[in-house]
C-alpha cells in the first residue's frame, strides 16, 4: 500500500513537473515567439542570411525596401535618408527595422507560426521628408528628427553621414567621412547640450525660485563663481528679465540660477525630464543621458547651462519637448505604424501612442511654452517658420574642437501640426539658431507643405 501511495505521490509531482514545465513554454512562445520566428538561423524566412519575407513601406505606402527581392527604394536620396531606419542587408546597423523587426517581417503570430507567409511593416516616417532632412543636413554628421507628440509617430529620422544601400561604399576604419556611419545617432548617441539644458534649469527654477519673474539680472559678459569664470558670448547689459536672459541664452543668469538652486536640484529635474534615463521606441533602446553637478559652484553654473560633463540623447530631448508641449505628459516615440499581411492586405498588429509618466506641472509646461515661443519671436526669428507658432531653444555645445556641436529643439505650439523637433549638428561652427535651426525650419516647413498637398 506504501508503495501505490509513494508511486502515486511520484506521478503527481511529475505530472506537476510537465504542466509547469509546459506553462513555462507556452509563456516563452507567447512572449518570445516573433524574436525566435526574427532567429537569423531561421530558414523558412531567411536566405544566406538575409531575411526573405515581406517588405518595408514609409507610412504612405513608400516601398522602402523589398526582402524577396533584396531591392531598395528607385531613388538614391530615399535610400540614403531612410538608411538608419530601414537597415542595411549586412546587419551592421544594429537598431534598424531589418534587424529589431524581423518577426514582424516573418509574418509570425502565436496561431500559425509563420506557416501564413511574410508581412508588410508600415513604418511611421515620411520617406519624402526624410529626404528633404537629409539635404538639409548638408556635409554635417549628426541627426534630425520630427515627432507627433499626441500619436508618437516619428515622421521623420534622419542619422548622417549615411550611404546608398545599393552602391555600398569601402568603409575603412580611419575614413572620417563614414565615422560612425553604422550609428544611428538620434537612438544611440549622447552629445554635450549646451544651452538647451536651460530649459532644464529654467524648469527648476520656476518650481522653487518665487522671485524669478520679479527678479532682473546683470550680464557683463562674464562671472566669476568660486575662484573661476562663467563666460557669455557677449554681454547682455543689465537689468534683463528672465525672459531676455533665456531668449540670449545668457550663460551668466542661468550659471548664477543654477548654483542658488543647488546642484542635486537641477539632477533631479534633468531626472524627472527622463535626459539621465534609457528610452524604448517600440524595442529600441536608446543611450542614456547623464548629468554631473560637480563638487564645487563653478562646476555647478557650467553644468546648469549645459556643459561640464552633461550628455543628452536626442530621442530623449525629443520626448521632453512633447511632454512640454502636451503640458508635461510624454508620448512615447514609435516608428511603427501598423503590420499587414502580405498576401491579403489585412492589417494584423495597429501600433498606437503609449504615455509616459508625468515630468512637470501643466503650469511649469504653459510657462516654458510662454518663453520659449518668446525665444522665436524676439531672437530666432519667426519669418522662417512661416505662420507655424513654434517655441524653440538653440543650443550651441563646446566640445573641445575646433568646431561645436549645434543643437534647435522645440515644437509647434498648434493642434493642426503637433510636431516636436530635434535637430544636432557636429562639429558645424556657427550657433545653433543659425546652423541647426536652419535645418529644422526647412523640415517643418515641408511638412506644411505636405500636409497641404
Amino acid at each position: 500500500m506504501k508503495k501505490v501511495r509513494r508511486r502515486t505521490w511520484f506521478t503527481v509531482i511529475l505530472a506537476l513537473a510537465l504542466i509547469a514545465g509546459m506553462g513555462l513554454l507556452l509563456f516563452r512562445y507567447i512572449v518570445n515567439g516573433r524574436k525566435w520566428a526574427g532567429f537569423s538561423g531561421n530558414q523558412s524566412v531567411y536566405t544566406s542570411g538575409t531575411i526573405s519575407q515581406g517588405g518595408i513601406y514609409d507610412r504612405n505606402g513608400v516601398l522602402l525596401y523589398d526582402a524577396e527581392s533584396g531591392a531598395y527604394n528607385d531613388d538614391a536620396t530615399i535610400r540614403k535618408a531612410t538608411l538608419h531606419v530601414v537597415g542595411d542587408q549586412a546587419g551592421m546597423i544594429a537598431t534598424s527595422a531589418l534587424q529589431k523587426f524581423s518577426g514582424y517581417l516573418s509574418g509570425f503570430n502565436l496561431v500559425t507560426g509563420t506557416t501564413a507567409g511574410g508581412s508588410d511593416l508600415y513604418l511611421t516616417i515620411d520617406a519624402e521628408i526624410n529626404a528633404v532632412a537629409y539635404e538639409a543636413m548638408g556635409s554635417y554628421k549628426g541627426t534630425v528628427a520630427v515627432y507627433n507628440y499626441e500619436t508618437g509617430e516619428i515622421l521623420c529620422l534622419v542619422s548622417t553621414p549615411t550611404y546608398d544601400p545599393e552602391n555600398v561604399p569601402t568603409i575603412s576604419d580611419d575614413d572620417e567621412t563614414y565615422e560612425g556611419v553604422y550609428l544611428n545617432r538620434f537612438y544611440s548617441s549622447t552629445y554635450t547640450p549646451g544651452s538647451t539644458f536651460k530649459i532644464v534649469t529654467l524648469a527648476a527654477a520656476i518650481e522653487n525660485d518665487s522671485t524669478l519673474f520679479t527678479d532682473t539680472y546683470d550680464c557683463s559678459g562674464s562671472v566669476t563663481i568660486n575662484g573661476n569664470s562663467v563666460t557669455c558670448t557677449s554681454a547682455h547689459g543689465s537689468g534683463l528679465t528672465i525672459a531676455e536672459a533665456f531668449a540670449d541664452s545668457c550663460n551668466v543668469t542661468f550659471g548664477q540660477l543654477a548654483v542658488s538652486l543647488g546642484g542635486s536640484t537641477i539632477a533631479s529635474y534633468a531626472e524627472q525630464a527622463g535626459l539621465t534615463a534609457n528610452h524604448s521606441v517600440n524595442g529600441i533602446t536608446t543611450a542614456a543621458g547623464s548629468f554631473t553637478q560637480g563638487s564645487d559652484d563653478n562646476s555647478v553654473a557650467w553644468s546648469g547651462i549645459g556643459q561640464y560633463e552633461d550628455l543628452v540623447n536626442p530621442c530623449a530631448m525629443l520626448r521632453l519637448m512633447g511632454a512640454i508641449a502636451n503640458g508635461g505628459v510624454p508620448v512615447e516615440p514609435r516608428i511603427l505604424k501598423s503590420q499587414k499581411n502580405e498576401l491579403t492586405g489585412l492589417t494584423t498588429t495597429a501600433f498606437s501612442a503609449e504615455t509616459g509618466d508625468r515630468i512637470w506641472s501643466a503650469s511649469t509646461c504653459e510657462t516654458l511654452k510662454t518663453l520659449m515661443r518668446n525665444n522665436v519671436v524676439t531672437n530666432y526669428g519667426q519669418d522662417r517658420f512661416g505662420s507655424l507658432t513654434v517655441c524653440a531653444k538653440s543650443g550651441t555645445a563646446e566640445t573641445g574642437s575646433d568646431a561645436n556641436t549645434t543643437w534647435f529643439v522645440g515644437f509647434v505650439d498648434d493642434e493642426d501640426y503637433p510636431y516636436a523637433f530635434v535637430v544636432v549638428c557636429e562639429d558645424s561652427g556657427g550657433y545653433g539658431s543659425s546652423v541647426a535651426g536652419t535645418v529644422a525650419a526647412t523640415v517643418l516647413n515641408a511638412l506644411v507643405a505636405a500636409d497641404a498637398s
